[in-house]
C-alpha cells in the first residue's frame, strides 16, 4: 500500500531538520488523516501503512524517507535532484 502526504504542520524555527511537526493527507473516503512527525516515523519505520510518497507537480512519485542528523530522526524525500525539498513545500495541513 502507498499513501500520499499532500500537507505538513511546519513550525517556526528556522531549521528545515526540525520544521516538520506532523504530515497528512486524504483517505479514500475523503476524510482528512494526520500523523504526528514522531508517529510519521515510527509507521514508515515499522511498514505499518506501507510506503509514505510525495507526488511532484509532474505526477512522479518521491517516497518519503526517515533520515537522522545530529542524532535527532526527521523525515524528508528520497533525493530526487528537486528543490525546494519536495515535503517542506507542502501546503500547511486543515
Amino acid at each position: 500500500m502507498s499513501v500520499r502526504v499532500s500537507c505538513v504542520v511546519k513550525d517556526d524555527r528556522f531549521s528545515r531538520y526540525e520544521s516538520i511537526q506532523s504530515i497528512g493527507g486524504v483517505n479514500p473516503d475523503g476524510s482528512n488523516w494526520k500523523l504526528s512527525l514522531q508517529d510519521a516515523i515510527v509507521a514508515i519505520e515499522r511498514g505499518t501503512y506501507g510506503e509514505f510518497y510525495v507526488e511532484r507537480p509532474t505526477g512522479d512519485r518521491v517516497r518519503v524517507v526517515v533520515a537522522e542528523r545530529n542524532g535527532k530522526k526527521y523525515l524528508r524525500t528520497s533525493a530526487d535532484g528537486d528543490e525546494p525539498n519536495n515535503l517542506l513545500s507542502l501546503p500547511r495541513c486543515p
